[in-house]
């Protein structure tokens, strides 16, 4: 599992030291390296929970705290790159007082993001205590999808028939994909997990207007770690520590949350709420892509059908409304 966040570590890391504008050049692999770092921490995740003995609070926190340490230090990193006026290929040299206070200021980010933030990690970790992965994949993106694209329609975006019928094929897609895995999901389980797929449905709304994605991120995440920690001293008597399961927390919070997550907000800017959330349909088959690639898992024709279904439906929904307005 911690092959796959470690392949894209460098990827990441260029691109969360990068100031916030995104060229249109770099557009298309933001959404790519945020997409592969959520199917890395999906696995990451599942596999520390269902394959260790870590309880779920304690590796929400290291997960939370995690990314929260790895990014003050990206965050410090880019203030000294930027007063000594280094030029990096990844870091803008800049003379501009305001923008080293604003990097090296603590300030970005919000508290009903942190709040989000933290109550999809955390919801996420405890439902996958008792919900299967198929299961939980789909009430998760579930929950996203109808988040995402019902609050895009209350402020006025709008789906065309094919950008609708795209929709349908991604999600139609992502069932073919993990139908083996669904079972009769326990009620509060389900519940955990639909609340997972609204608190992040809520977290990438907010990031569209986040402005610095460094920055926000790293502030959200300083602001989850009180919650986290919260949680973790209620659940103490239940408190079990393992080294594999503490080792795939830190490197689920440091690279593909954090970094995964600063990566996401910088793409969100450029996306639609119907789209984005149509876009996240991908983790699952990016996941199982990883499963095929690096775990030696077969390849199936269900996976190739659900592939080509997820990842169509999704360029349908992204790219007509491009196509239409070009004509």
């Amino acid at each position: 599992m911690a092959m796959i966040a470690f392949a894209s570590n460098s990827l990441l890391c260029r691109a969360a030291l990068k100031q916030t504008s995104i060229d249109a050049a770099s557009f298309t692999f933001t959404r790519i390296f945020s997409g592969a770092a959520f199917a890395s921490n999906s696995l990451l995740c599942r596999a520390a929970l269902k394959q260790t003995s870590i309880d779920a609070a304690s590796f929400t926190f290291t997960r939370i705290f995690s990314g929260a340490a790895a990014l003050w230090l990206i965050l410090m990193t880019r203030r000294k790159l930027i007063v000594r006026g280094t030029a990096l290929p990844f870091v803008e040299s800049s003379s501009d007082p305001s923008l080293v206070t604003r990097h090296s200021s603590l300030k970005s980010g919000d508290w009903i993001s942190a709040l989000a933030l933290f109550a999809y990690a955390g919801a996420f970790s405890f439902a996958y205590n008792t919900l299967s992965a198929g299961t939980g994949a789909l009430l998760l993106f579930g929950a996203v999808q109808a988040t995402m694209i019902l609050w895009g329609f209350r402020r006025g975006e709008r789906l065309d028939a094919i950008q609708i019928a795209g929709l349908a094929i991604a999600i139609a897609g992502l069932i073919v994909l993990v139908f083996p895995g669904l079972t009769s999901p326990p009620l509060i389980g389900s519940i955990l997990m639909l609340g997972a797929g609204l608190a992040w449905g809520v977290y990438s709304l907010r990031g569209k207007t986040a402005g610095d994605a460094v920055a926000a991120t790293t502030g959200n995440f300083l602001r989850a770690v009180p919650f986290a920690a919260l949680v973790s001293v209620l659940m103490l008597p239940r408190m079990h520590l393992d080294s594999l399961g503490v080792t795939y927390a830190v490197i689920s919070g440091a690279i593909t949350s954090g970094l995964g997550y600063v990566i996401w907000y910088a793409a969100l800017a450029g996306l639609k709420a119907a789209s984005a959330a149509t876009v996240q349909l991908s983790v699952p088959v990016l996941a199982a892509t990883g499963g095929i690639l690096l775990l030696g898992e077969p390849i199936t024709l269900r996976y190739m059908i659900a592939s080509i279904a997820v990842l169509g439906g999704i360029f349908l929904v992204v790219i007509e409304k491009k196509q239409v307005s070009s004509v």
